[in-house]
């Protein structure tokens, strides 16, 4: 087993606790646990990617990393009502990018310099721009400063 996959197992066990969390509990928690999730499983499908030889897989984590973040806004729109006065931790703003900079960069410097480290610097741009944005939305929602227009 080489460390790419060592480190995609360990992360492959926090997105089992953030299935737990999506699945019990209050609604506000399981709304950022899915965003959490999407955030996790992108990193998986990078560490994947390069732990297999098996580029189609960051293909996949730059699509997910595209779209993951409709579906947590979908929530924040869609549950807000439900999503009133729950707390959202202000520390993601600090853990999502250090988060995908350890992961990201490393497979940059493994990648080498050109088109594979194009897309996976785009990819984790992605991610954490995408993990904000929902996080921000979620936030929004639970304030009830998001208005319905």
């Amino acid at each position: 087993m080489n460390p790419w996959l060592l480190v995609a197992s360990a992360l492959l066990v926090l997105i089992g606790f953030t299935v737990v969390a999506a699945a019990t509990g209050p609604l506000a928690r399981g709304a950022g646990a899915q965003n959490l999730a999407t955030l996790l499983i992108c990193l998986v499908l990078l560490l994947l990617a390069q732990g297999f030889a098996r580029p189609s897989y960051g293909d996949a984590a730059l699509v997910l990393a595209l779209l993951g973040p409709a579906g947590t806004l979908v929530y924040a729109r869609l549950l807000g009502p439900e999503l009133r006065g729950a707390a959202h931790h202000r520390f993601v703003w600090l853990w999502t990018p250090a988060l995908v900079a350890v992961v990201v960069l490393p497979l940059c410097a493994a990648a080498g310099p050109g088109r594979a480290a194009v897309k996976l610097l785009v990819t984790g741009v992605l991610l954490v721009g995408g993990n904000l944005v929902g996080t921000d939305a979620l936030r929004r929602a639970g304030s009830g400063a998001a208005e319905d227009g």
